[in-house]
């Protein structure tokens, strides 16, 4: 079964659901009266929510059926004798080890069992009874799997396997699946379903966009008209440093707490003094070239798939296509049921062309990333925690962990899911915190690090509606430094520009489908570039687990990979090259040539590979090559 047929159930399941609320928004009006512009904003606004509560039910769904499928594939590699370790307890220690959402595991035969773990006290009436049930099944040579049941306030599956080599004999388990509950949370405040971030967390105000006019937002459909800044922060950039003895008089003269300094800008940090009030006092004293907010940044998490050929010799070797290209199937453990995203945009046929190259590192500006996912062992560079400084930069939230799979998960390694690049490195570079919102510092900040330190893409799935020129400035640093930079347009179904997707210098992503339709939430407008795969895509999570999430975050690390692979093709490129096959190869969606809803359309690897390849020979651009491989004898 492809990835399209798994989404495609899922979404039967909750037509029934969309089909009645949606009747009476669409019907005509038979009073012959006509809707109020109010009322004709609050049923879109109720469609767009119906919307994307169908997209979460569908993402906590998907995110089930990752887990049990990868559980499943565990325990049947492990009664199959495959699993690491010499005795059967090693083997099981190992596999839980590498899966602590594993509780309790069984193995068992006619004679004895050999059991690692524990069923939870409070438990064990209703575990112990599915338990029975799954040897008794395994035992007959039945595969069982439990339905999800919630005991305070965990959510837990009973699984079962046959051994295949002998009757009577399997294993049977415990598992806890809060992973569903986590996806839940996170999506609500990806897909804007919620007041994200809430009111009073950062003790920040929320405004229209590229305004200091305050308003007020009491659902998610408020994040779609509003920005957030902190409270007491403002950012300066003034026309000639302040000396020390000037920096002392504006501490006193603002009752500063802090002041940073990033580049050629200042944020300053009042106890008692307001941002609006502050910047009229700069503007006022200091004649600066800019004071702005200090923003905060949030995560913004019929094209037919390409079916994989099943008469090829083996998983990971091409199989031969009519176009003169080999399709290269992975054999990762839920490809080829779960990732229809990779085949929609030619990847397999893409592989055949190029993998990736370790020279070519894609930094990730989220959340951080779970070092010790096995999926991603072996993949990430070190990085930096700009959060809290001195801390490794692990996630605690999960979107930068299931953003960088999508870029770098390993390949063709029997486990998880396939990244889209085979040998390029991550480098984690965590702006975002616990509650999966930054400051303009901390990504400004991002930015430049991750380009001082040799970042060749870098990928931000993160935004908010006001242009910051703090930001901007590190934005223009790092493409003066030759970094192809991508990002997420957001989730709120609106054509109001995003930050730092609108800036000129930023490749802007849209999301599509599995039908190759631009995704409900998608954000549009004629700053979007490109559009990627972004709904229900299956990637990596901490607790070295699975989900499937939604959102233009999802998106933007499709593009930053295709950025890797093509420079991993031909490092001679610039960045703005880069950026240019990925706009001239993609594949025409929605109107004909660029329109505000795809961009140029969605990317195409294999297309941009072969362009990638055939210019580093092209003798359009063969005095360019000469030039730069002259510039780096001397």
């Amino acid at each position: 079964m492809r990835g399209k047929q798994w989404i495609g159930w899922l979404a039967i399941a909750v037509a029934a659901i969309l089909v009645i609320p949606f009747t009476p928004w669409f019907a005509p009006d038979k009073s012959g009266h006509t809707e109020t512009p109010s009322k004709q904003r609050a049923a879109a606004v109720k469609t767009e929510q119906t919307l994307k509560l169908h997209t979460l039910q569908r993402d906590m769904d998907a995110t089930s059926m990752l887990c049990t499928t990868e559980c499943t594939k565990d325990f049947t590699k492990l009664a199959s004798g495959q699993s690491e370790g010499a005795t059967k307890n090693e083997k099981i220690s190992h596999m839980m080890g590498m899966h602590p959402h594993m509780l309790y595991v069984s193995w068992f035969n006619a004679k004895r069992s050999v059991a690692r773990g524990s069923v939870p006290p409070d438990l064990h009436e209703k575990a112990d009874k599915l338990l029975k049930q799954a040897k008794e099944a395994a035992g007959k040579g039945e595969r069982f799997i439990s339905k999800p049941f919630l005991y305070g306030g965990h959510r837990y599956f009973i699984l079962g396997v046959p051994e295949p080599r002998h009757a009577n004999s399997g294993v049977i388990g415990l598992v806890k699946q809060d992973v569903v509950g986590q996806v839940e949370r996170h999506q609500r405040r990806n897909l804007r379903l919620v007041p994200y971030p809430a009111e009073g967390h950062y003790k920040i105000e929320s405004v229209k966009a590229n305004s200091t006019k305050e308003t007020t937002v009491r659902t998610g459909e408020d994040n779609g008209g509003a920005s957030h800044y902190h409270v007491n922060d403002v950012v300066v950039r003034f026309r000639q440093d302040p000396t020390p003895h000037q920096l002392a008089s504006i501490r006193r003269d603002i009752q500063a707490d802090t002041i940073q300094k990033l580049g050629y800008t200042y944020v300053f940090r009042s106890s008692k003094m307001e941002a609006k009030t502050m910047m009229a006092y700069f503007r006022e004293r200091w004649n600066p070239v800019y004071v702005e907010p200090h923003y905060l940044y949030m995560t913004n998490t019929k094209k037919d798939s390409v079916s994989p050929s099943h008469n090829h010799s083996a998983a990971g070797q091409p199989s031969a296509k009519s176009d003169g290209h080999h399709a290269v199937i992975p054999n990762d453990a839920l490809y080829e049921e779960y990732q229809w995203n990779l085949p929609s945009i030619d990847a397999e046929q893409g592989w055949s062309v190029g993998k990736g190259s370790n020279a070519v590192v894609v930094a990730v500006l989220d959340t951080g990333v779970q070092a010790n996912h096995p999926d991603l062992q072996g993949r990430l560079i070190k990085g930096i925690n700009i959060v809290n400084d001195g801390s490794i930069p692990d996630d605690d939230v999960g979107h930068g962990t299931h953003v960088s799979g999508i870029i770098a998960a390993s390949v063709n390694n029997g486990e998880g899911v396939a990244g889209l690049t085979w040998y390029n490195k991550i480098m984690p570079v965590k702006v975002l915190d616990s509650s999966g919102a930054g400051s303009t510092y901390s990504v400004a900040q991002g930015v430049i690090w991750a380009t001082d330190h040799g970042a060749k893409v870098i990928n931000m799935s993160l935004g908010n509606y006001a242009q910051a020129d703090f930001l901007h400035d590190a934005v223009k640093y790092a493409f003066d430094h030759d970094v192809v930079i991508v990002a997420a347009s957001g989730n709120d179904n609106s054509e109001r520009p995003g930050y730092p997707a609108a800036y000129p210098e930023v490749l802007a992503v849209g999301a599509t489908d599995q039908h190759g339709k631009r995704a409900s939430f998608s954000n549009y407008g004629d700053y979007i570039d490109v559009a990627a795969p972004g709904d229900g895509i299956a990637s990596t999570y901490p607790g070295n687990q699975y989900a499937a999430l939604s959102g233009t975050s999802m998106a933007s690390p499709h593009v930053a990979a295709l950025a890797a692979l093509i420079r991993s093709v031909n490092p001679e490129l610039k960045n703005k090259e880069v950026m240019d096959i990925m706009r001239q190869t993609a594949k025409d969606l929605g109107a004909k040539g660029k329109d505000k809803y795809f961009g140029y359309g969605q990317i195409d690897i294999v297309k941009a590979l072969d362009a990638a390849k055939q210019s580093s020979v092209s003798l359009q651009r063969y005095p360019q090559n000469v030039a730069r491989r002259l510039a780096k004898l001397h």
